[in-house]
C-alpha cells in the first residue's frame, strides 16, 4: 500500500532559523510542531511553528528524497523556494488547517 507524504518548511518569528521536515500527515505534524508536543525539540527549542513552504507527493519515499535534496542545499536555496511559493511568507497553516 502507497502512503502519501509531504515535505515542508518552519521557521520562527523573525525567520532566523528554517528547519525542513518530512510527514505522511501534514496538519497534524505542523499542529505538533505548534503546540511544541516534543518540548525537547529542535523546533520547540528555536520557536519554530510558522509553516512557509510545503510541497505533497504521492508517495512518501519521493517526499523523503525531496527532504534529503532540500537538506543538503544552501539556506540561499531554501529562501528560493519559500520566496517562490510564498513571497510574503504568510503562515500557511491557515491553508492547511482543515484538511
Amino acid at each position: 500500500m502507497e502512503r502519501g507524504g509531504a515535505v515542508y518548511i518552519i521557521t520562527n518569528k523573525n525567520h532566523t532559523v528554517l528547519y525542513t521536515g518530512v510527514t505522511s500527515d501534514l496538519r497534524s505534524r505542523i499542529k505538533q510542531h505548534i503546540n511544541q508536543t516534543y518540548p525537547n525539540s529542535f523546533t520547540a527549542k528555536y520557536n519554530c511553528n510558522k509553516l512557509v513552504w510545503f510541497e505533497l507527493f504521492n508517495r512518501i519515499e519521493e517526499a523523503i528524497a525531496k527532504e534529503k535534496q532540500i537538506k543538503d542545499r544552501s539556506r540561499a536555496y531554501k529562501l528560493s523556494l519559500i520566496n517562490t511559493m510564498n513571497p510574503e511568507w504568510k503562515d500557511l497553516w491557515d491553508e492547511i488547517e482543515n484538511w
